[in-house]
């Protein structure tokens, strides 16, 4: 098997944004995209209060991850769960709260570099695209049973491919001749399928198929969109939630789950604050934060990151209570 490599997007931003939330004894972060354990093992060097509960749903990636953080003994675990469990990976590990959540979202270097996972088009593999290798559909699943309107929406969803509904007929087509197992034979029905002029521009014409098959086999925006709203409940004042995201859809399901939590609760044209009624959240960046150019040479993964960060600056509220004390 191929030996994966991984470089941390803005780490150093990454480490900086949560620094603070993490500067006292007890601290705790909650990596929910751990990896090969880049963000988590720079946090633990800059950190030295903290201790991190690692999350992902790759058993290969937890077991380097663990052997990475050795050193650090009892201040890392790692926790096989997909990340919209991590309300119940806190309370697992006796905790209440947390002060720190960070999402590196996408596919990371670990998926990538492995040829037999079968995440990238440029060498032939089995179509795969599990991130948790053990359960569920795989690729080749997806490509052989959805039909071709379902085959659309996803590749005009997910991939935002302007041909979508003449691959998915294309494929459709192919599968009656042989189902498909490897990503050569998609790769070549793409070239075939996608006109030469589209083919120059935007980068490479399997791109975009295989973010939206490898998006669709982990129900990524579902779990996302469940995960965020988790991760904000999770934490308590002054702590900081932090989100790498890579696409123009995770990034806008981020934002307005940031921009809902942090937003006053009270008429835009009342002229006096009501006690209560201040945000519970505020947010840290200036909209999405992105990489230099330098980065980008050194790194082109960094090429499409959006980073945002919220953090909880008053406690969550108690569930009202009506005059016979019970929760209305």
């Amino acid at each position: 098997m191929t030996r994966p490599s991984h470089a941390p997007v803005l780490l150093d931003r990454v480490v900086a944004l949560l620094a603070p939330a993490l500067d006292h004894e007890g601290a705790v972060l909650v990596d929910c995209t751990l990896g090969l354990g880049g963000h988590t093992e720079a946090v633990l060097r800059e950190c030295g209060h903290a201790r991190v509960i690692g999350i992902d749903r790759d058993t290969a990636a937890l077991e380097l991850a663990r052997e990475r953080l050795r050193p650090f003994g009892e201040r890392f675990v790692g926790v096989h769960a997909v990340y919209d469990e991590i309300a119940e990976v806190i309370k697992d590990q006796g905790l209440d709260a947390v002060d720190g959540v960070l999402f590196d979202l996408g596919v990371s270097s670990m998926q990538l570099d492995v040829r037999e996972r079968g995440f990238a088009y440029a060498e032939d593999a089995p179509l795969d695209m599990r991130m948790d290798g053990t359960t569920g559909p795989t690729a080749a699943d997806v490509l052989n049973t959805y039909s071709a309107a379902e085959l659309t929406r996803v590749l005009r969803d997910y991939g935002e491919e302007k041909f979508a509904r003449k691959i998915a007929g294309a494929v459709v087509r192919e599968r009656e001749v042989a189902p498909f197992a490897s990503s050569a034979r998609l790769v070549e029905l793409l070239y075939a399928e996608i006109p030469a002029p589209a083919r120059r521009t935007g980068g490479h014409p399997a791109k975009r198929t295989f973010q939206a098959l490898r998006m669709e086999v982990n129900d990524e925006l579902a779990v996302l969109n469940r995960a965020i709203p988790a991760a904000i409940e999770s934490i308590r004042v002054g702590g900081r939630v932090v989100v790498e995201s890579y696409h123009s859809l995770e990034d806008r399901l981020v934002k307005r789950a940031f921009t809902a939590a942090s937003r006053l609760d009270v008429p835009p044209d009342l002229p006096f604050l009501p006690e209560g009624s201040e945000p519970r959240l505020r947010l840290v960046t200036r909209g999405a934060e992105m990489a230099d150019q330098h980065e980008i040479e050194q790194n082109p993964r960094a090429a499409s990151v959006r980073l945002r960060a919220i953090e909880r600056v008053r406690p969550v509220l108690p569930p009202a209570r009506s005059s016979r004390g019970v929760p209305r």
